[in-house]
């Protein structure tokens, strides 16, 4: 069963199953990337999702640039850069158009062009992470929208120029609690189905400029962001594991590889979509 999956795969990545071993598939899996240059935004520690992805698309060849918001996540950040490939580092925070244009031309100015974006940015004040979403107040409300949603828009629109025409691509991070309402998510909830609607739009705008655009929802990750979700984040995953078809924890490194395919040549035809890396637990009833 081993060699059949190992030969699909070499199959998939383009190679001949009968003239390959599994050393020539890691050799070409850490090669899939090789000359490409990727912006991972979002790191903040090694419990990142972002960071899951940052090391995955590394292992695959790729050179990054990796964004903080500010000098306290930089320090973070700056420590962590060391286990990768030569990173470029800049601080900038979305919520300010300036300092992403700012961010843009130091990438075209450095490297010069973009070949794919992990967009991992999510925001909103812990009180509006508590109670019922009816009582979200009305700035709290546009914090989370723009952090989290608009952003994407923004920073494709600035990307635009270093990625057209390079058949580049731009994943996100999205949740189940999008659709379907989960304990204390709230206007985060509202948030992600706004995220998620702009994946499908920024795909039919960046379509025809040969960039895919594609989210992952990814099941419960204990993470710096989703230790403010009220309830317990140790809770959600608990339940998590108990209850998905695959009875586990979802992992940074499981999101990563499937980020590494969603801007890799191997998702070439996907653009628009939500993958789910939960474990199943989406395909649940009650």
């Amino acid at each position: 069963m081993d060699r059949i999956l190992i030969a699909m795969l070499m199959w998939r990545a383009g190679l001949r199953a009968n003239s390959g071993t599994v050393q020539n598939y890691q050799t070409t899996m850490t090669q899939l990337l090789e000359g490409k240059t990727g912006l991972i935004m979002g790191v903040a520690n090694k419990r990142s999702i972002a960071w899951g992805i940052a090391n995955s698309v590394n292992k695959a060849g790729a050179r990054l640039v990796l964004t903080y918001q500010n000098e306290r996540l930089g320090e973070n950040v700056h420590e962590l850069a060391p286990q990768l490939n030569n990173p470029l580092l800049a601080q900038c925070d979305v919520a300010s158009d300036e300092q992403i244009q700012a961010l843009m031309t130091r990438i075209r100015e450095e490297v010069g062009h973009l070949d794919f974006i992990a967009h991992v940015l999510a925001f909103a004040p812990r009180e509006a992470l508590e109670g019922m979403y009816a009582d979200t107040r009305r700035e709290a409300f546009h914090i989370a929208l723009d952090i989290s949603a608009y952003s994407l828009a923004a920073v494709a629109r600035a990307a635009l120029p270093l990625m057209k025409e390079r058949q580049a691509a731009i994943v996100t991070l999205t949740y189940l609690g999008s659709e379907r309402v989960v304990q204390s998510y709230n206007v985060m909830g509202v948030a992600k189905a706004a995220l998620e609607a702009s994946v499908r739009y920024l795909a039919s705008d960046l379509g025809p400029h040969g960039i895919r655009v594609n989210a992952i929802s990814a099941g419960p990750i204990k993470t710096l962001a989703s230790s403010a979700v009220g309830g317990g984040i140790s809770t959600m995953i608990k339940l998590h594991a108990e209850r998905a078809p695959l009875r586990k924890q979802v992992d940074i490194d499981e999101v990563g590889d499937a980020a590494l395919f969603l801007v890799s040549p191997l998702s070439r035809g996907i653009s628009g979509e939500v993958i789910y890396v939960d474990g199943g637990y989406h395909i649940l009833g009650v």
